[in-house]
C-alpha cells in the first residue's frame, strides 16, 4: 500500500527530475561534450546523476529492502564517464537519467513507513546530515533530492559558461 511519505518523495523527485531536463532542452552534441576549465561537461554530468553502470542506483536502493543493513558504496565525484557512456549521445544520457529517476520515483511511490525506516551503511556520508546510516526515506527524500537540484544548477552554470566562451 502506497503511503503519503512515500507519495510525497515521489514527487519531489519527479519535480527534480522535470528541472534538469528542462535545464537540459536545446543542448547539442557538440556542446555537450565541451566543458568549462576545471569543470565536468554536460554529457559528465549526466552520467554521473545516472551513477555506476552496475549494479546501480536502483539495486543500491533495493538493497534496502532486501537486506538487513546492506553496505552502500557511493563515490563523491565520480562522473562514471566510461567509454560506453562517451559514445552515447546527450539525448541518451538524457533518456537515461529520466527513465532511471522515473523508476525511483515509481519505487518510493509504493513504499510502506516500514520499508522508508530501513537503513543502510553508507561510509561516504560518515560526515554528513544524513549520517552513516541513513533511512531509505532520508537516502531519496534528502541525498536524491539534493543531489538532483545541485546537478540542475549545476548544469545551468555549465552550460551559462559554454554560452559566453
Amino acid at each position: 500500500m502506497a503511503t503519503t511519505t512515500g507519495e510525497q518523495l515521489a514527487e519531489t523527485i519527479r519535480r527534480r527530475i522535470e528541472d534538469l531536463l528542462k535545464a537540459c532542452e536545446g543542448v547539442d552534441q557538440s556542446t555537450a561534450s565541451r566543458a568549462p576549465e576545471g569543470r565536468w561537461s554536460p554529457a559528465e554530468i549526466l552520467s554521473h546523476i545516472i551513477g555506476p553502470e552496475r549494479p546501480g542506483l536502483m539495486s543500491d536502493l533495493r538493497s534496502f529492502l532486501d537486506q538487513d543493513v546492506p553496505t552502500i558504496d557511493l563515490e563523491a565525484e565520480n562522473p562514471y564517464f566510461s567509454e560506453e557512456r562517451a559514445r552515447m549521445t546527450f539525448d541518451q544520457l538524457r533518456s537515461d537519467v529520466e527513465k532511471l529517476y522515473r523508476d525511483v520515483a515509481d519505487l518510493a511511490a509504493g513504499l510502506s513507513p516500514e520499508q522508508l525506516d530501513r537503513k543502510a551503511h553508507v561510509p561516504a556520508l560518515k560526515e554528513t546530515d544524513l549520517g552513516e546510516y541513513p533511512t531509505l526515506e532520508s537516502m531519496i527524500g534528502g541525498l536524491l533530492d539534493y543531489h538532483l537540484q545541485f546537478h540542475a544548477d549545476h548544469m545551468r552554470e555549465v552550460l551559462e559558461a559554454l554560452r559566453t566562451r
